[in-house]
């Protein structure tokens, strides 16, 4: 597809929709937009505009749709496969700006909000009421940002991905339609379900303009605990042992022993050595809670654990989950002169041990550092592997040790990603994973795009 570059005259159509200083055009602004946290290269888009409202959307999109110029959505920029890289120019569509909460509807567990509004900062409005918005990818994620990868976190194991948290969507299509879908009902079998063909599109069918989101009580009690393990393999089994006997745990993850020996040397956290699981667990009492974490307790000796800290008060369980969420951060400021690579497959929770087995293995047959963690309760498995970024052939043996971990999750009857989305680098494997049902993802991307304007290079192969 050839798309046209913006000119002089495009920015001051545009900048009539916005107002001028809501559009920039500059080296700076637009090379803050150029790329994610990710590795993938950067690729400069033609102009960066603020939008404050729908309309002003639907505006743009129709202006680029005629003009046949690409239309990528931005939140924060902290995705990890390239999502929102604008990899043929054109314009991004920053929504810094669209960050209100438009209305919290307590009494019905429901919230309605602009795709900017950075998820942590809605929950700190709304804990004073009581509740929180469950799914936590970790970085300061927008919600928009949250709906377009159907991002999930540590808390999926009990409360689900995003998707499972998306009432109603108000949408702007490729041609500056503005539909609304879904309602605020909690249950409905009324027609097509178009609210989940939207969540995980990563703003290739229609941008996300506003959203009703489901919330959740915060539970009143909560406890955790850290178990450490001989191996990994032992440590996935207690997990897969913990989901089993249907403890309902809050969180469930796995980190090997270089992650946390960089926890405990980052952040001055006396901890376990070795690999290890963080188990988080709510419910309604203390003694209720005091019975889960002593059943817990039992299968992970019953799988070999050889330490298990129980018990752990709010103070020190924050600060365990922060570490935790920060993982990401640690790694990178540990290795600057390095190209950071992370895996992101999921598998069902039958087959966790021995994905995590066999990820261990491949991985420590190169010398390169690495770090092995998970969402281990919904079999949700990173590996980050790191290569020096001036050196080829490192770089090329993590990918290709990234393609054998992928296919291997694949084989388990598992995804290429399971949280961080396709963006540029699962591309790849999307055919293998999907077979002959990706044409007709191609079909509906057409139906909803047909000129291909919507964040394009990005899903498809």
């Amino acid at each position: 597809m050839e798309f046209n570059e913006i000119n002089e005259r495009d920015a001051a159509e545009l900048g009539a929709i916005v107002a001028p200083q809501r559009i920039s055009c500059g080296e700076s602004s637009c090379a803050l937009h150029s790329k994610d946290q990710s590795s993938h290269r950067a690729y400069v888009p033609g102009a960066v505009i603020w939008p404050l409202s729908a309309e002003e959307v639907a505006k743009i999109v129709s202006y680029a749709c005629d003009r046949l110029m690409p239309v990528t959505a931005w939140g924060m920029g902290s995705s990890l496969e390239g999502n929102p890289i604008p990899v043929c120019g054109g314009i991004v569509l920053d929504f810094s700006m669209m960050n209100r909460v438009l209305a919290i509807r307590h009494e019905d567990f429901q919230a309605d909000l602009e795709p900017g509004v950075i998820y942590q900062d809605l929950n700190e409005t709304l804990r004073h009421q009581g509740l929180f918005f469950p799914p936590d990818p970790g970085a300061r994620a927008t919600i928009g940002g949250m709906i377009g990868n159907n991002a999930s976190g540590s808390r999926t194991v009990r409360y689900g991905a995003t998707r499972d948290h998306i009432m109603r969507l108000k949408v702007v299509l490729a041609d500056g339609e503005i539909i609304e879908i879904g309602n605020r009902a909690s249950k409905s079998s009324s027609g097509y379900d178009l609210v989940h063909i939207f969540v995980g599109s990563e703003g290739t069918l229609g941008i996300v303009v506003e959203a009703t989101v489901k919330l959740t009580p915060i539970p009143a009690e909560f406890s955790a605990a850290v178990a450490s393990f001989p191996s990994a393999e032992e440590a996935a089994s207690a997990v897969f042992g913990i989901r089993r006997a249907g403890l309902d745990p809050v969180a469930l993850e796995f980190l090997s022993p270089e992650c946390m020996e960089l926890v405990s040397r980052e952040q001055g956290i006396s901890i376990a050595s070795g690999p290890a699981v963080f188990a988080e667990f709510a419910g309604p009492s203390a003694s209720y809670l005091a019975e889960t974490v002593a059943y817990a307790e039992e299968i992970c000796r019953e799988n070999g654990s050889l330490k298990y800290e129980a018990g752990i008060g709010r103070d020190r369980r924050d600060k365990l989950f922060r570490a935790r969420h920060s993982l990401g951060e640690m790694i990178i400021r540990s290795h600057p002169d390095r190209k950071i690579m992370t895996t992101d497959v999921a598998v069902p929770i039958s087959m966790f041990p021995s994905m995590i087995a066999f990820a261990d293995a491949e991985s420590r047959k190169t010398s390169l550092p690495r770090y092995l963690f998970s969402h281990a309760g919904d079999g949700n498995i990173h590996l980050v592997v790191l290569g020096r970024k001036d050196r080829e052939s490192e770089i090329r043996t993590v990918e290709e040790l990234n393609s054998r971990i992928v296919m291997k999750a694949i084989e388990l009857g598992g995804t290429a990603t399971g949280e961080h989305g396709v963006g540029i680098g699962k591309r790849i494997f999307m055919e293998r994973e999907h077979g002959k049902s990706l044409e007709w993802m191609r079909r509906i991307k057409g139906l909803f795009d047909p000129k291909g304007i919507l964040n394009p290079g990005k899903i498809f192969p």
